[in-house]
């Protein structure tokens, strides 16, 4: 063999090498632009916008949705503000106290009851149970106290409702300050002894009352 044909033979080889190395190169690209190109319809889908467009429609999106939450959470904000101020206005402090009315062993018939929202505004109902009649009072509170005044009971179960001593603790503690201040509402009695309840403490308004004769 000639030095012609060797260098033939050898460049001939080299080609052979160079085409498959390229063949390769070349199927490793067509598969990973494959592979980019189903990444690229996964999230582009398969429209015909570029990925400009698509960063784009993505922006636009975005700015709906943060729109969307912002007028959510005011509208929810307005809410939660219209229900706190309707609970504002509920019941949520009460108590009650029970007595005996005009000195009478009774069983604790007469009762003062305050009903009470968190701005310690509300009503204290008082029923004054006697042997001969009923009567009911009530009283309106702004802010814990009353535009007329409020018997020894109905102060009691402001200040009860106040505190939140509902229980039978509150309620004996009660007993004891009554008993050592005297008798209750309405104690005192007509003319020295004339067996007739006293008139009621001044402010104390009539809203129903029930006898067996006698005006209540």
């Amino acid at each position: 063999m000639t030095g012609s044909e060797h260098t033939t033979e050898v460049v001939a080889i080299a080609a052979g090498a160079a085409a498959v190395v390229g063949l390769a190169w070349a199927i490793g690209l067509t598969v990973a632009l494959r592979r980019l190109r189903a990444a690229q319809r996964a999230v582009l889908g398969d429209g015909d916008r570029d990925l400009v467009a698509h960063a784009a429609h993505l922006q636009a999106s975005f700015e709906t949705l943060a729109q969307y939450v912002e007028d959510f959470g005011t509208r929810l904000d307005t809410r939660v503000t219209h229900a706190e101020t309707r609970l504002d206005g509920s019941i949520a402090h009460r108590a009650l106290v029970r007595y005996d009315a005009y000195g009478e062993m009774s069983g604790r018939q007469s009762t003062s009851l305050a009903l009470l929202d968190t701005n310690q505004s509300g009503v204290v109902l008082s029923t004054i149970h006697h042997r001969e009649h009923a009567r009911l009072y009530a009283k309106q509170v702004h802010q814990g106290k009353s535009d007329l005044e409020l018997s020894p009971e109905e102060a009691e179960a402001v200040a009860l409702a106040l505190r939140g001593d509902t229980g039978e603790e509150a309620v004996a503690d009660a007993e004891r300050r009554r008993g050592a201040r005297g008798a209750g509402f309405g104690t005192g009695r007509r003319g020295g002894g004339g067996g007739e309840p006293s008139d009621p403490p001044a402010g104390n308004g009539p809203v129903q009352s029930a006898g067996q004769g006698g005006q209540a």
